[in-house]
């Protein structure tokens, strides 16, 4: 994780493998999921590109899609160089270097940069300029809904009030028997969202059923948790790939 300011939004680029280390996927889970999947907010990830070429279609939504792709691609430089100083002024909040040295990591965000900028030039559909807490989709497009580092990693910029409201869009835009999964449940320092409990009971009051998911974080095996959205009431049917509850 890294710790800009809480007005400043650090504008990520992370590669595939990491999304399903965040969330708990894998690749063939991707190829095998029934649907459009949406990544909210996409960065300047290579999630899009990676995934198409497993037949997986995603789009990235994102306001910083409305900036020319140069400025884009430079506030993700940016966020690398962010990023690597995180990493060296704060250790202990980042996996053991045995397990993950921070030259290797950093170079797979560049991959993931080059690739997010020949395919935002090849497929800008795929790259919509869009901000929670209001998507430009349809009820119950995406069979798959990711979010990483924006509701609860920031709560300078999202309160109680604006957390819950961008956490009931992205389960509006999630289909029925499809899952929101949004990470981390804690904020740049480490520290975990107070009201998380809170929020998942306003949740429930919308009819959104939630679920805090744990699974071993690749590498050195520590526990990682999700929060898990699902329409209450939609069947149990789940994307693949996902660990029993």
């Amino acid at each position: 994780m890294a710790r800009p300011a809480d007005h400043e939004i650090l504008l990520t680029s992370r590669p595939l493998d990491e999304y399903c280390g965040l969330f708990g996927l894998t690749r063939a889970a991707l190829a095998a999921v029934d649907g459009p999947v949406l990544d909210c907010p996409g960065g300047a990830a290579g999630l899009t590109a990676e995934a198409r070429a497993l037949g997986c279609h995603v789009i990235a939504a994102d306001p910083a899609y409305a900036a020319p792709l140069p400025a884009v691609t430079a506030r993700a430089l940016a966020g690398r160089d962010a990023m690597a100083g995180a990493m060296l002024a704060a250790p202990q909040l980042y996996p053991d270097p045995r397990h993950l040295r921070p030259e290797r990591y950093l170079r797979s965000w560049d991959r993931a940069r080059r690739l997010f900028a020949a395919d935002t030039a090849a497929h800008p559909e795929d790259y919509v300029a869009a901000a929670l807490p209001r998507l430009p989709f349809a009820d119950r497009t995406f069979a798959l809904t990711l979010s990483s580092y924006l509701l609860l990693a920031y709560p300078g910029l999202f309160g109680p009030r604006r957390q819950l409201a961008g956490l009931l869009e992205l389960v509006r835009v999630t289909a029925d028997g499809g899952e929101a999964r949004i990470y981390p449940l804690h904020d740049g320092a480490g520290r975990r969202c107070p009201h998380l409990d809170e929020l998942r009971r306003a949740l429930g009051r919308h009819r959104v059923a939630s679920e805090i998911r744990a699974f071993p974080r690749p590498g050195d095996g520590r526990t990682r948790r999700i929060l898990v959205l699902t329409h209450a009431g939609a069947g149990n049917r789940r994307p693949p790939g996902s660990p029993s509850r």
